[in-house]
């Protein structure tokens, strides 16, 4: 099964508070809904257990995330990898780093994702709306943690 998503976030911080968060991975980590540990691994990666329910498939999903920031390129992308109980994930997501001009950055994301297993089967169509929602969900939250964090040092 093969999911694809885009949408903006406007974030309430300068692009360089932006940039200071991407690079980061424990921050952008903790950014996924229902993560319930994280292990960084590397300069760019870590490790995540995330809790998943969709249909009846419950349980905790590990993924390895890389997360890629390419401030030249005004983009960051994140790579995901991974899976639980019989399923497998892969999901390639990225935002474009857009500075506003205003004191305001906005992401302007994308995020594909290809899920084998139950989850694929079991999930059926309550799958794609899940997905969409923690996508959006996470980039929500990134923009909520930037700005918080940007606010608190200025």
């Amino acid at each position: 099964m093969k999911l694809s998503y885009s949408g903006q976030e406007k974030v309430q911080a300068p692009p360089a508070a932006v940039w200071a968060f991407v690079q980061d991975p424990q921050r952008v980590a903790a950014c996924l809904p229902d993560v319930q540990d994280i292990k960084v691994t590397g300069p760019n990666q870590m490790e995540a257990l995330v809790n998943v329910g969709v249909g009846m498939v419950r349980g905790k999903f590990k993924f390895n995330i890389d997360v890629q920031p390419d401030q030249a390129g005004n983009r960051v992308n994140v790579n995901v990898k991974g899976g639980g109980l019989g399923s497998v994930v892969d999901m390639v997501a990225g935002a474009n780093i857009v500075d506003n001009g205003d004191g305001t950055t906005t992401l302007d994301w994308t995020g594909d994702a290809s899920m084998r297993g139950p989850i694929a089967t079991v999930g059926g169509r309550l799958l794609d709306p899940q997905a969409q929602k923690l996508i959006s969900q996470t980039f929500q939250n990134m923009s909520a943690q930037v700005g918080t964090a940007s606010s608190s040092s200025a």
